[in-house]
């Protein structure tokens, strides 16, 4: 039995491309997820959820590959720099990602298309089962969009069971189902570490937050890692893994913001050319 994190898809001339998943044992009766391939096309867009609109979330962002493929989300941060999952960043060469600001419909040109300088992750990182799934991303020019706000480091409040959050994204609408061509929300509570721990025995509590129905069927899917949970317009988590999609006792698993907010705001900082 075993766990895989919501990886990447990506393509090359056309063709899907297998990419290793992660996988790490879990509690015995714990189902496999679904085994798809991974790449720069995308994570399951969001399940059980919405048309989302960027006027409302303008700091959500997506990743691409050079061909333009969709493989992963972002957010904002600064006017410089976006925060996504580590495995999201390791996906590809820091010359092969972009980052599509501004723009709601995939099959649109609106927005920004925006290279990438620098890429920081997370040393502790190893995969997104072991936590510390946290990536900063400094574009070259700079991002015309809001920025989401940062939690104060160590804050838990946010982080109270129950509280509602928007998790934002283009991936699948179902587990193994179409992707997304537009932005899609939906709204899930914040699960108790008790809670999160019994689901996921890899469960971290000090870098990672678990979000979703006990009953399933409201999730962040494949081609939604990295992707953006809020409250309000503040970033609690990044979408990160889960068993499958939108399961009845799997609920989401997302990096929990509040740990690497120092990280975030020194490596979002706009530098200065001298």
């Amino acid at each position: 039995m075993s766990v895989k994190f919501r990886r990447p898809l990506l393509f090359a001339s056309g063709a899907l491309l297998a990419v290793a998943a992660v996988a790490v044992p879990v509690v015995a009766g714990t189902a496999a997820a679904e085994p798809g391939a991974a790449g720069a096309g995308n994570q399951a867009r969001i399940v059980g959820g919405n048309q989302a609109s960027l006027s409302d979330h303008p700091y959500v962002v997506y990743l691409t590959d050079a061909g333009g493929n969709q493989f992963c989300g972002a957010v904002i941060v600064s006017s410089t720099a976006v925060a996504t999952a580590a495995h999201c960043a390791k996906a590809l060469a820091k010359q092969d990602v972009r980052v599509v600001a501004g723009r709601e419909d995939k099959r649109t040109d609106a927005g920004q298309v925006l290279g990438v300088s620098k890429v920081w992750i997370s040393q502790s990182y190893t995969d997104p089962t072991r936590g510390n799934d946290i990536a900063v991303l400094t574009v070259r020019g700079q991002l015309g969009y809001r920025p989401a706000k940062l939690p104060d480091t160590g804050d838990t409040g946010l982080y109270t069971t129950g509280t509602q959050a928007t998790v934002l994204g283009w991936g699948r609408i179902a587990e193994g189902g179409d992707r997304s061509d537009y932005l899609r929300s939906a709204q899930v509570p914040v699960v108790s570490d008790s809670e999160c721990h019994a689901d996921y025995t890899v469960y971290d509590q000090r870098t990672m937050v678990c979000a979703g129905y006990e009953e399933g069927g409201v999730d962040a899917c494949q081609g939604d890692s990295g992707g953006p949970l809020v409250v309000g317009d503040t970033l609690i988590g990044i979408v990160s893994f889960g068993d499958g999609c939108a399961k009845a006792k799997k609920p989401g698993v997302y990096t929990r913001v509040s740990t690497y907010s120092d990280d975030i705001e020194v490596q979002a900082k706009p530098r200065l050319l001298g």
